[in-house]
This record gives C-alpha cells, structure tokens and sequence, in this order.
C-alpha cells in the first residue's frame, strides 16, 4: 500500500513530543534563572531543570533517529537534534563555570532555535496510514 501524505496540524508523533518538551524545559530554565535574583529556591528550581533540559535534548535526538532510521524520514533533524545536544552540553558547562556572560546569551539563543524547530516540526507534513483497520 501507498503512504499518503496529508497536512495535519493536529497530528501527534514522538518528534514533536520530543521537541515540545524541550522547548517547554527551555523556556522553565529562562523563567528560573529569573527566579535566581529573586528568591532562595530559584537555585534549586534551575539546577533541577538543566538536568530535565539536558534529558529532553537527549530524548529529542533518540526521537529524530527514530524518525529517520525506522521511519524513513530525513536525516536532517537528526544534524540538528545532535548540534542542539553539543549547545546543551556546552551550556551545562558554562553554568557550573559560572561564566553568565555567555551562559544566558547562549540560553537564549538556544531557546529560539529550538522554538523555529518546534514551529518547523509541527507545520511540517505527517505520513496518514492508508488502509487503517475499523
């Protein structure tokens, strides 16, 4: 049988799970590191978040691997997941250096890329089975 393609605005798949979380776990790290000037517990909030962010880019690049591999897609989100984990790590990095000057700047550039990913992922086209069982 033939794969159709079909646009589906509503349409659910792993990688856009994957990026969505990421995108969300990125925008908790910007809310938290505003909470570091403001209060006690920020600290606590951002250091349990980066390590959420790091999972997420992790599960983001399992996702574009087995949406290329298995699923036949292309291996370009596999580039950009893998390059979003090298920002991820060298961001963890300058965090526990404490080198703000290039630990925010690089947070939100990272937060932006991986908005224009979530907007490129889920205006894309999803394959619809043809020939579903009822």
């Amino acid at each position: 049988m033939a794969t159709q393609t079909a646009a589906l605005p509503g349409g659910f798949t792993f990688l856009r799970a994957a990026i969505a979380l990421q995108t969300v776990a990125l925008f908790f790290q910007a809310v938290t590191a505003g909470m570091l000037l403001t209060s006690s517990y920020g600290a606590v909030l951002h250091d349990v978040g980066s390590r959420v962010m790091y999972g997420a880019s992790m599960v983001y690049v399992l996702a574009a691997v087995l949406a290329w591999r298995p699923g036949g897609g292309a291996p370009r989100p596999v580039l950009y997941a893998s390059g979003f984990l090298v920002l991820a790590s060298v961001q963890v990095v300058l965090g526990i250096a404490h080198m703000s000057s290039l630990h925010v700047p690089l947070g939100v550039a990272m937060f932006g890329l991986s908005v224009l990913a979530l907007v490129h992922v889920w205006s894309r086209r999803v394959p619809e089975r043809s020939g579903t069982r009822s």
